[in-house]
Parts: structure tokens; C-alpha cells; sequence
């Protein structure tokens, strides 16, 4: 059902989603008016993630279709609303996964609204006005001002797109793990899967002077994780004997596996009270045996996405560092052949829409 908000009368075009086959295609609908807390933000880029084909595919069974993915959106601002301070017109900005949250509760006054029992997302989300979000598979987006961050000039938009969902998502778990602190001790950190989100990790591991392992099922990945993002090590997690022999090296783990696994191996890993932080989303209980966890007194945590507060944090971050996704960017008439192949992690390592691009492929100037 299309919305029929009162104040809904923008109309834009983008792709969506309209049953469980998950096929994308063009789609034409309304946006709200930009209110006095909002801005509206041409699309110029928009990365796809994993969740993007869960949605789509209703795997999780809470998709509401019509569906509009997207929420690695990067654009420039069009219009700034009567209480807009941070932000004004021609500004290059990005949008991650937050559309909405309470405001009120404990987690939104401490900067950790993404943890707000109330949070809607950026997409298959209900707004506060209490129409279902759209994400960023669409020419222009209207946001509340709380949910855009700055891009920093150094970064190119289009290899910063990802950095909103991917980069976010194990930032704030490396942050958390005192990983990323300007002095922080060098520590064996370890990353399952070299995909969109486990690419990000690495260099955010190695920007901050860390002794990196890359753990993989793809024998192909090992040149790639040494000779293009300086992994110091790789492990094949499907040896035993390779596996065995890296017992009780790792400090920290991140686990950005999407499919279902078993954490017992990759505990045993860690060194005792070492912890693995699981931010890949499989939609099936993982295995967690007991002995690895107790005979090392190991902790298993989860992380989702980041605040704002970090999110622009982790964008001045990658501006200094000159941190960005390794991309392949896409048109928009690419974009079903693009998700099938994400579905076989068939990238390097993040797909990245060309929303703006015109049909003979020119680009705004940025």
C-alpha cells in the first residue's frame, strides 16, 4: 500500500523490492514535505549490504513491501529546514541506518540512540509521522537533521558510502575494545570473513598499529588480505591443523560472518578473558559450545552499527587516516546483477550505486 501521509506530496523515483523474489526494480513514490528538523539530500551514492537482499528476500520475515533499501547513502544537500544549524545547503553529507529514535530514553541522552528500543531504521521502518521509510535505492531523501553526518572533504563519496553501515559496524565494536585509542596498545586482533565489513576492519586494525590475522574459508583471499590491506597473518578456518596452531593467539575477534557458523572454533583463538564481537547478522542461532568459552574465560558480545556521535567520529577518523571501502561501483540498472553477486560474495569488497550517474555516465563534479 502506497503511503498517503497528508503531508507526503514529494515524488521521487527509486527501485524497490515488491514481494519475496527480492527483484528490484524502478519504483516511483513520495516523500514528506522538509519539515523545520529536517534536510533534503540529493543522492549521489548508495552502498548495498547483506541486509539490503535479507530485506528484500523477507528473510527475517518483517519486510513491509514495497521495500526501498539502502542505507550507506552519500549526497549533497538540497534544503535545510527553520531549526537546521549543523548543516546547510551544498553540504556533502551521509545517512547510515538510523531514521528515527525516542529522544528520551536512557541510550538517546547518552549518544547510543542506535540502542533505542524505539529505533526505526532507515528503511522498513515507521517514521514518527507514521509512514514506512525508504532508503537510499532512490534520487533524494528527506532526513531528520540528527540523523546526517558530515563527510569530510578529503573522503571521495562514493568510496565513503559503505563507511555508514560497514565502516560503523566494526568501528564501534574496535572502539569499545579500546582498539582505537590515539596510544592503544598493540593487540592480536583477529577478523572473520574479508567481505564489505571485514575489509573496514582490517584497516581501522592496522591504522592504529595492530598485529592483524584475517580468518577465511577462501584460500583466494590470503594475497589480497597481505599484499592489498597488509594483513600480518591468515588462517584458514577450514584447517583444523592451522586453526589449532593459532590457539590462544588472538586478543580480539570480530566476526562479520553473515551465514550461520559455529563460535567455538574461533573462541579457541582467543587468549584467556580474550573477547569475539559478533556484528555479521545470520539469521539462524549460532553454535556456542560451553568449554571454549569457560576454560577461557572468553566473552561473546554482540554490536550494532554505532551513534551519530561515533558515526561523525569515525568519519573525521577515516578522513585522517585517508580510510575508505574498497568499492565497485555500480548504475542503477545493475543492480539485481549486484545483489546476486553479493549474495555469493562475489566483491571487492562493497557494492556502491551510482544513483546520480546519468545513463552516459557522467558524474556531478565533486
Amino acid at each position: 500500500m502506497a503511503q498517503t501521509t497528508p503531508n507526503h506530496t514529494q515524488t521521487v523515483s527509486g527501485w524497490a523490492a515488491r514481494d519475496s523474489s527480492g527483484k528490484i526494480t524502478p519504483y516511483v513514490f513520495k516523500r514528506r514535505e522538509n519539515g523545520d528538523d529536517d534536510v533534503t539530500i540529493e543522492i549521489l551514492y548508495c552502498g548495498m549490504c547483506h541486509t539490503d537482499i535479507h530485506h528484500a528476500k523477507n528473510d527475517w520475515g518483517i519486510t513491509m513491501y514495497p521495500l526501498v533499501p539502502g542505507h550507506e547513502i552519500t549526497g549533497i544537500i538540497t534544503k535545510v529546514g527553520a531549526n537546521v544549524t549543523k548543516f546547510k545547503e551544498g553540504d556533502k553529507v551521509g545517512v547510515g541506518c538510523l531514521a528515527a529514535t525516542c529522544l528520551e530514553c536512557e541510550f538517546c541522552k547518552e549518544s547510543q540512540e542506535n540502542y533505542c528500543d524505539k529505533v526505526q531504521f532507515t528503511y522498513n521502518g515507521i517514521f514518527w509521522d507514521g509512514s514506512i521509510t525508504y532508503g537510499g535505492y532512490s534520487k533524494m531523501l528527506v532526513a531528520d537533521q540528527r540523523y546526517v553526518v558530515h563527510v569530510p572533504e578529503s573522503l571521495p563519496m562514493d568510496a565513503a558510502a559503505p563507511l555508514l553501515c560497514a565502516g560503523i559496524t566494526v568501528y564501534s565494536p574496535m572502539k569499545d575494545g579500546g582498539l582505537l585509542e590515539k596510544d592503544s596498545v598493540a593487540k592480536r586482533v583477529g577478523v572473520i570473513g574479508l567481505g564489505g565489513l571485514g575489509h573496514v576492519a582490517v584497516k581501522f586494525a592496522k591504522a592504529f598499529g595492530h598485529h592483524v590475522t584475517v580468518i577465511s574459508t577462501s584460500p583466494s583471499k590470503e594475497q589480497e588480505a597481505r599484499d592489498r590491506l597488509g594483513a600480518d597473518d591468515f588462517v584458514l578456518s577450514t584447517q583444523p591443523k592451522a586453526m589449532l596452531a593459532k590457539k590462544r593467539t588472538l586478543d580480539f575477534i570480530v566476526d562479520t560472518v553473515s551465514a550461520k557458523h559455529s563460535l567455538g572454533p574461533f573462541l579457541e583463538l582467543l587468549k584467556v578473558s580474550g573477547t569475539l564481537v559478533v556484528v555479521g547478522a545470520p539469521d539462524k542461532p549460532m553454535d556456542l559450545p560451553s568449554f571454549p568459552l569457560i576454560f577461557g574465560k572468553r566473552m561473546v558480545k554482540g554490536s550494532l552499527i554505532g551513534s551519530m556521535k561515533e558515526t561523525q567520529e569515525m568519519l573525521e577518523l577515516c578522513g585522517k587516516h585517508n580510510i575508505t571501502c574498497d568499492i565497485e561501483v555500480v548504475q542503477t540498472d545493475e543492480i539485481n546483477e549486484a545483489l546476486d553477486r553479493l549474495a555469493k560474495n562475489d566483491v571487492k569488497y562493497r557494492f556502491v550505486i551510482d544513483i546520480a550517474g546519468s545513463p552516459n555516465g557522467h558524474h556531478h563534479k565533486l
